[in-house]
């Protein structure tokens, strides 16, 4: 069985989060869980606690959540699960995801853009830990990938074919070509990436990453592979 974590708000795009993760699952079982997060409300009362850890939906929320539901019951090899978290920090994020046992973690722009603290702390846990996580694009029209770019960190010591072997294993993506990493100078590779992409039909992009200690800036820096809008498997090193 398949695994997959949502981390959301319930924004539009989590229904693609959604069908993206039907589609990785390749009709074989799955269980999709949908994370909202909140924080630990702050007071001393019982009551007071229990009454705000209650959890209301907005209209629109309810909606997509709705919608959700209707796509997984139409899918007989799917089941969806909502988990309300309040806080969250490496040992309790590292457990969540132990118990759902999950396989890979799908982050939505929206939920990336999300200002509150605790929503980017999640994020910030989730590019640590060790698992797979797709991030999905800017385009929403297509949910299922074939043809993969891989971007080769020079510091990496790590080949193609290793990268290759550990997608053949659990996605069904080709790796079809490949460039450095061209985060420092993208004017430059812009052209030759645009070509690379319409000549092969490429529809996702490869990269690995390393832990990095948790740290808050005023403003994100974007990616290059960003710019692209094309969706993007982040592998971390040990696995691939």
């Amino acid at each position: 069985m398949k695994n997959f974590l949502i981390p959301t708000t319930l924004e539009q795009d989590t229904i693609s989060a959604v069908k993206s993760a039907i589609n990785q699952a390749k009709n074989t079982n799955c269980e999709i869980i949908l994370m909202l997060v909140s924080d630990t409300p702050d007071t001393f009362s019982a009551s007071q606690f229990l009454r705000e850890m209650k959890v209301s939906l907005t209209a629109s929320q309810e909606e997509i959540l709705e919608t959700c539901r209707y796509i997984i019951e139409h899918t007989p090899n799917c089941k969806i699960k909502v988990h309300n978290q309040y806080g969250v920090s490496a040992p309790i994020f590292k457990g969540i995801i132990e118990a759902f046992d999950v396989k890979l973690i799908i982050l939505t722009q929206s939920y990336k853009q999300e200002t509150k603290r605790i929503h980017q702390y999640l994020v910030k846990l989730t590019t640590n830990q060790k698992g797979p996580i797709l991030h999905l694009g800017t385009e929403l029209s297509k949910d299922d990938f074939n043809k993969a770019l891989y971007i080769e960190n020079a510091k990496a010591n790590m080949h193609v074919k290793d990268v290759q072997q550990f997608l053949s294993q659990n996605f069904s993506y080709e790796i079809v070509s490949q460039t450095a990493n061209f985060d420092d100078n993208y004017e430059e590779f812009a052209p030759y990436l645009s070509e690379a992409i319409s000549k092969y039909d490429i529809d996702l992009l490869v990269e690995t990453r390393k832990g990095e200690k948790i740290k808050f800036k005023k403003t994100k820096k974007e990616n290059s592979s960003d710019k692209l809008g094309l969706p993007v498997l982040s592998l971390y090193e040990e696995l691939a």
